[in-house]
């Protein structure tokens, strides 16, 4: 059967502990009264999910249609603001601090049991090999046409890759890989709360995205991460979107969330999910990087 959001929450948190949980136990970590909590967890044992503060094997697969199966990088791009590293190096493949900034996002899918991984690459291509002595489950996809359109061209090549699959932009340096998560209720986007952005953000009505713009004030506003994940249904509906629009007059110009969030907003209601400014961040300035690793200000 499919679950309930709140049956979902706490199976989840019963994933994430090694240990049995009681009743206040899950109360504060799936953040819901502790009637509705009691009233959950009675329904829970019943269907035998659950049992002593643990989950059941019954639970897990229950769970398993909300599993995140794949991951899509997209790491086509030049990279022409963190010039000149990336005269010689994709931005994904430059070293923040001895690791390259890509490894951090692989691991972290590695931790949360996603082991099908691709990257669509286009620019300098081959340097992605280096990838698989570390990572030999990596499958790439290639992108003719990435230095002619935007990169709704890599999600064009891996649209058909994109039911329960988290889509990353592959330059985001992580800091906390928690953030990536084994089991999503539905399509979500990561952002960070903000009380103004001049950066593309999204406003939210109600735990949706509502509008993807760049800046904004408020209490709705959120600042966009470029990491997605896209449940079963909406990654069917993506892959015949994404090809409609790149096919549209100026297609090739859009970014590839503009399908969901802009373009064909009314098929989908993406929820936004919350991180932290410390969780993540983008270098988009070679500046940047100088100024997070001083071993390249030299």
């Amino acid at each position: 059967m499919s679950l309930e959001r709140t049956q979902f929450e706490i199976l989840t948190t019963l994933t994430e502990s090694k240990v049995p949980l009681t009743l206040r136990k899950i109360e504060y970590a799936a953040k819901h009264s502790l009637g509705m909590i009691n009233r959950t967890v009675t329904e829970l044992t019943e269907a035998r999910y659950m049992e002593d503060g643990k989950i059941t094997n019954s639970g897990l697969t229950a769970l398993e249609p909300y599993r995140a199966k794949r991951a899509i990088f997209i790491a086509a791009g030049f990279g022409s603001r963190l010039v000149p590293i990336t005269l010689n190096t994709p931005k994904p493949l430059v070293r923040v601090h001895g690791v390259r900034i890509i490894d951090r996002l692989i691991d972290a899918c590695l931790e949360a049991g996603i082991n099908e991984i691709y990257i669509v690459r286009g620019y300098l291509a081959e340097q992605f090999d280096q990838l698989l002595y570390k990572y030999p489950m990596i499958k790439f996809l290639e992108n003719p046409m990435y230095n002619e359109a935007n990169n709704i061209s890599s999600s064009l090549v891996a649209r058909h890759m994109l039911s329960n699959a988290y889509v990353f932009e592959a330059d985001l340096l992580i800091s906390n890989p928690a953030i990536i998560k084994k089991y999503h209720y539905t399509s979500d986007f990561l952002a960070i709360k903000k009380d103004r952005s001049d950066d593309w953000c999204f406003k939210v009505k109600d735990g949706v995205i509502v509008e993807e713009k760049v800046g904004g004030e408020g209490d709705d506003i959120w600042q966009m991460v470029g990491i997605s994940y896209w449940n079963e249904a909406d990654g069917h509906k993506l892959s015949k979107d994404i090809a409609d629009v790149y096919a549209s007059p100026g297609g090739k110009e859009r970014y590839w969330e503009q399908v969901p969030l802009v373009y064909r907003k009314d098929r989908y209601a993406v929820e936004v999910r919350e991180c932290h400014d410390e969780d993540i961040v983008e270098i988009d300035t070679f500046n940047e990087l100088k100024a997070i690793d001083k071993s390249y200000d030299v």
